[in-house]
């Protein structure tokens, strides 16, 4: 089990996380749902070293990190543990895909150049960019360029990985490529959280859903109990903007 234990987070006088919680299982899919501004992000990044926070911990296995405080060897060390899937792919530009899903285990992890390979070849199969290993980031669609980042996070077989609303900067017609790809990911067992605005796909995936607002989790549970019987009003708000008028009906304040 992965526990995020009362994170707080502020830029100069904004609160963007209010003593955030949130517990998730070794298998789960959690799917973070919220309006622009709610923390979602945040949270991501605070769990990953990419913000430091001002208070909270996060217990992994049987291991607990400050994720105020922790030293660079134990940042170092959750890394290794944790993939991270950026909205704007943050590929290395001046390598090759194949050079880009061997960084992390070759140079960063020292794994053989030969097992090192052999298993990035695996997951440029598994998503689909086998027959683009050769090939630089410039000559790849946005699609494509983040399914090379997610087989990036995943050769590094993580015990989670994170995604930050890994569709955000795709055009619409290439979002699709890369929701499969994560559900082929979801079905290998690979406990994630997915922050995303894509309702369709989030109601389909999710085991656990968690509603952000300003801040703060106001409502947390399956899939099917978020988007039929939200408890609270300000998740039926959320939900009567942001799905098709036929769904959003039952929202009806």
């Amino acid at each position: 089990m992965i526990k995020v234990n009362n994170v707080k987070k502020s830029f100069g006088k904004l609160e963007v996380l209010r003593d955030v919680s949130i517990e998730v299982n070794k298998g789960d899919v959690v799917v973070i749902l919220g309006p622009s501004g709610s923390g979602k992000t945040t949270l991501l990044r605070c769990m990953s070293f990419l913000e430091k926070a001002d208070k909270g911990v996060l217990d992994m296995g049987d291991k607990t990190y400050d994720l105020k405080k922790s030293s660079k060897r134990e940042i170092h060390e959750l890394r290794k543990r944790m993939g991270f899937v950026f909205q704007n792919y943050n590929l290395f530009v001046n390598k090759t895909v194949l050079e880009n899903v061997l960084e992390g285990l070759h140079t960063a992890r020292k794994i053989p150049k030969k097992e090192a390979e052999e298993k990035a070849l695996k997951v440029l199969d598994l998503v689909g960019m086998l027959d683009k290993k050769d090939s630089y980031p410039h000559s790849l669609s946005g699609g494509q360029q983040q399914r090379v980042g997610i087989a990036r996070a995943i050769a590094i077989n993580p015990e989670i990985i994170l995604f930050d609303e890994p569709t955000s900067a795709l055009d619409p017609e290439l979002v699709g490529e890369v929701l499969d790809v994560i559900r082929k990911v979801a079905k290998k067992g690979i406990t994630m959280i997915i922050v995303t605005h894509e309702m369709q796909f989030a109601k389909e995936i999710a085991n656990k859903v968690v509603f952000m607002d300003d801040g703060y989790v106001v409502e947390e549970g399956s899939a099917k109990e978020i988007f039929t019987h939200p408890r609270e009003q300000r998740t039926k708000e959320f939900l009567r903007r942001v799905l098709p008028m036929e769904q959003s009906d039952m929202y009806m304040i």
